[in-house]
């Protein structure tokens, strides 16, 4: 059997081996919340990913995804006011030191602070991106790699972006769009939901790639590969002006 067919024979078995998990889990632990069950999911990545990298999160591939992506250079950040929704447990915004404030935002920071983030040289918030801790119009610029389809309530995510941003700020978006929902992806996004961040953000620029079979976004964002295929997943990258 060739590359292409095991992919083609893999990418659908994923989603049925989440959603056979969900069903499972809330079976065998009937109290246990939607919310806990994501962030039990999203958690056990992150420990796979940990023992699989050698206990040590490498983030040097961040960089370009926070600048080079959107046609950004490091002059872009000097002095601003940062914060990445959904950061994970990398540093994501370690390489950002000309930059005021530099925050990572994620409702599961207590636990990625044992696996290295408590090294990092940027503040971690622990909070979920529908209550998000700062004042209104804090942050130049907000960011949300791979991470939009991972809240719990999309609407309300999108109007504490909306709040957070400043005016002439900028909000930088890379999501995956048109999938089976998952575990640690419970919302299947699409074009028509992306459209919610109007009329409060104008799209600077935006474009698409396809989901490549390995489901590794950052690596298919930064490669501009493999090829958008409209009505199958992909992954929607957009820079917007908050107006």
């Amino acid at each position: 059997m060739n590359a292409s067919l095991i992919a083609a024979v893999k990418r659908p078995l994923r989603y049925a081996y989440a959603a056979i998990f969900r069903y499972a889990y809330v079976a065998i632990f009937p109290q246990a919340s939607e919310t806990s069950l994501k962030e039990r999911a999203e958690f056990a990545y992150w420990k796979r990913r940990y023992s699989a990298e050698g206990r040590q999160l490498s983030n040097s591939h961040y960089e370009a995804l926070y600048t080079t992506v959107y046609g950004l250079s490091h002059a872009d950040y000097v002095g601003k006011r940062v914060i990445d929704i959904g950061c994970g447990p990398r540093g994501s915004l370690e390489w950002a030191d000309m930059v005021e404030q530099r925050v990572g935002l994620d409702p599961l920071v207590p636990q990625y602070l044992k696996l290295g983030a408590d090294q990092h040289k940027m503040e971690y918030c622990a909070a979920p991106s529908e209550k998000i801790p700062y004042p209104q119009s804090h942050f130049d610029i907000v960011t949300c790699l791979n991470a939009l389809d991972h809240v719990e309530d999309f609407e309300r995510t999108v109007a504490e972006i909306k709040r957070v941003t400043k005016n002439g700020g900028l909000f930088l978006l890379s999501v995956e769009i048109d999938h089976p929902p998952t575990p640690t992806e419970p919302i299947s996004l699409t074009r028509d939901m992306l459209r919610r961040l109007e009329p409060e953000f104008q799209v600077k620029s935006e474009r698409y790639v396809g989901t490549p079979d390995d489901h590794g976004l950052h690596q298919a964002v930064l490669a501009g590969q493999p090829p958008y295929q409209d009505g199958k997943p992909g992954i929607y990258i957009a820079m917007m002006e908050r107006v």
